[in-house]
C-alpha cells in the first residue's frame, strides 16, 4: 500500500512539474504587451493631423508620396517600439529601403507629436491592417 501511494504521490510531482515546464497549459500564441500600448481612437485624430497628406485618408497611400499601411510588411513585421522609432527618426529618400524617392520626414512633418501620439498612431495603422 506504501508503494502504491508513494508511486502515486511520484506521478503527481511528474505531472505538476511537466505542466510547469509546459507554461501551464497557457496558449503559446498569447500576445503580452511589451510596453506602453496606443489607443487607436486618439492615433485616428493624430493621424489626421499628420500622416493623411501622405498616406491618404483610407491610410493606403498617395501616388508618389506615402506607402500602403494596410497592407505594408514593414509594418506588420515590425515592434510598436521600432515603429515609434521609425516614426520619430523618418527615412530619407536617400535609404535604400526607401522606394517612394521621396523624404519620410521625422515625426511626419510634424515636430509636436509626442510619443505617446506616435504610439496611438502605430495602434491606430495597426487596426486597418488588412490580413
Amino acid at each position: 500500500m506504501k508503494t502504491r501511494l508513494t508511486s502515486l504521490f511520484f506521478l503527481l510531482v511528474l505531472a505538476g512539474l511537466l505542466l510547469a515546464a509546459c507554461g501551464g497549459g497557457a496558449p503559446a500564441s498569447t500576445p503580452t504587451p511589451q510596453g506602453p500600448v496606443g489607443d487607436a481612437t486618439a492615433g485616428k485624430k493624430a493621424y489626421d493631423s499628420t500622416c493623411i497628406a501622405c498616406h491618404g485618408a483610407d491610410a493606403k497611400g498617395m501616388t508618389g508620396l506615402g506607402k500602403d499601411l494596410t497592407t505594408s510588411e514593414f509594418v506588420k513585421t515590425t515592434s510598436d517600439a521600432d515603429m515609434v522609432a521609425f516614426i520619430k527618426i523618418g527615412r530619407p529618400a536617400s535609404d535604400p529601403a526607401n522606394t517612394q524617392g521621396v523624404d519620410m520626414p521625422p515625426k511626419g512633418g510634424n515636430p509636436a507629436l509626442t510619443d505617446q501620439d506616435i504610439l496611438d498612431i502605430v495602434a491606430f495603422v495597426r487596426s486597418l491592417q488588412v490580413p
